[in-house]
């Protein structure tokens, strides 16, 4: 019997995409243990919602300096090196702060750790593409999705050992556990990987360069950044994809409850209908789409996100029908834009120059995202369902893009899907 595709790459991954991939839930199982629970844990122990809001802002604003910095880091180095230390200092530490956590001060410490996160995210990414056959680059970010779904069912084992032991013991236990498991995968992936090729160029190339000097050769590779197209229209897709989530994840409570009047005890139904369907979505299209040029799937997926939010601003009170159909379209776009926007932004960036521009365009992310959530909460002041209205113009503007990066990639004599190793020669 033939195995279905997803499968035969799990089992044919060699190399780095290996030891990312399959140690990938060593991060997510207890991550997603205690992530439902943070900010009430924090309140339990006295800290106040500004106070909650203070910590966000200033660890904010922090992640913009560290995103800057993560190029330069992962460069000199290297990917392996870098995704263990700072995957250390950005899990593990901040777990055992918030373990120990009797007041504002220890949320607030472990949360200038949290923020390492964007430089081993950066590092981490170039760890499990670089190497990468290009023509599995879709399952391998499809496997990272699967993986992040799979881990969240073991979210409820939470509620019910704070049913049994009470929230805040829960919560130290649980912190306990997340920061010996983010160092157990930190030394496992470390150990299963190898740096990169391009790693080694470019630790050698920055070996007796400053970190200084480095950063001052970000505004050439800034300005070769504006001279290509195709990756400026990812940068843009992926801006409206970090808009939408925030709006999603600030306000889709909010909307379902006070607009559609639906109890706050049926809210976790719809993550756990959304996860469900996304898996299956993953293993009975994903194939399927990958044989195709991403032009019409990611375009279709991003009109998939405008029809799902179009039925969740018009849904009458109480219609779970019009609130499960939202759903459904708004997981089978997801599991079909995410794999693609992931690869295309791999494709399409020069491999020689991978991690600096990322960092750029992360970076730049993040400040034309932040105003946003400000933005969102005005409108949702104004009516519950107008924050919706502007993710419907967002993803229609990310329909859009998606079109046009498609006709440049059929248009142009090297398209997109050119391998990164080839680009970077």
């Amino acid at each position: 019997m033939k195995r279905h595709a997803l499968i035969a790459t799990l089992i044919s991954l060699r190399g780095n995409p290996r030891g990312c991939v399959y140690t990938e839930p060593l991060w997510g199982i207890p991550y997603n243990l205690y992530a439902p629970y943070i900010s009430v844990y924090m309140i339990a122990l006295g800290l106040s919602d500004q106070q909650i809001g203070l910590i966000v802002s200033i660890t904010g604003s922090v992640q913009i300096v560290m995103m800057l910095l993560s190029g330069v880091v992962t460069d000199k180095l290297g990917r392996r090196r870098t995704t263990l230390i700072f995957d250390i200092l950005a899990w593990s530490v901040p777990a055992l702060i918030s373990a120990v956590a009797q007041n504002f001060w220890y949320f607030l410490a472990a949360g200038l750790f949290n923020t390492i996160w964007r430089i081993t995210f950066n590092s981490w990414s170039c760890l499990l593409v670089e190497d990468a056959e290009p023509d599995q680059l879709v399952d391998i970010y499809t496997w990272i999705y699967i993986s992040n779904q799979l881990v969240g069912f073991a979210a409820p084992l939470a509620g019910v050992l704070i049913g049994a032991f009470s929230l805040v013991p829960t919560m130290r236990g649980l912190y306990f556990f997340a920061a010996f498991m983010f160092a157990l995968k930190a030394f496992v992936t470390y150990w299963l990987t190898t740096e990169t090729k391009q790693g080694m160029v470019r630790m050698e190339e920055t070996r007796r360069q400053s970190v200084l000097s480095v950063l001052g050769e970000y505004k050439g590779v800034f300005q070769a950044l504006l001279r290509t197209p195709q990756t400026l229209y990812t940068a843009a897709i992926l801006l409206v994809i970090q808009i939408t989530g925030m709006i999603n994840g600030s306000f889709w409570a909010i909307i379902v409850t006070q607009k559609l009047h639906v109890p706050n005890q049926y809210l976790a139904i719809f993550p756990f209908v959304k996860s469900s369907i996304m898996l299956i979505f993953f293993f009975a299209a994903i194939p399927l789409i990958n044989k195709l040029h991403f032009k019409l799937p990611l375009t279709v997926g991003f009109l998939g996100f405008v029809a799902s939010q179009v039925l969740l601003v018009t849904a009458p009170s109480q219609s779970y029908f019009f609130l499960i159909l939202s759903v459904f379209l708004e997981a089978c776009s997801f599991a079909t834009v995410g794999p693609l926007l992931d690869k295309l932004t791999v494709l399409t960036i020069d491999a020689r120059e991978r991690a600096r521009i990322l960092a750029i365009l992360y970076m730049g992310i993040i400040l034309l995202s932040s105003p946003f959530g400000w933005i969102a909460g005005t409108l949702s002041a104004i009516n519950k369902g107008f924050p919706f209205v502007l993710s419907i113009i967002l993803y229609a503007a990310g329909a859009g893009l998606a079109y046009r990066i498609g006709t440049l990639s059929q248009r142009s004599s090297a398209p997109v899907e050119l391998a990164p190793a080839e680009k970077g020669r």
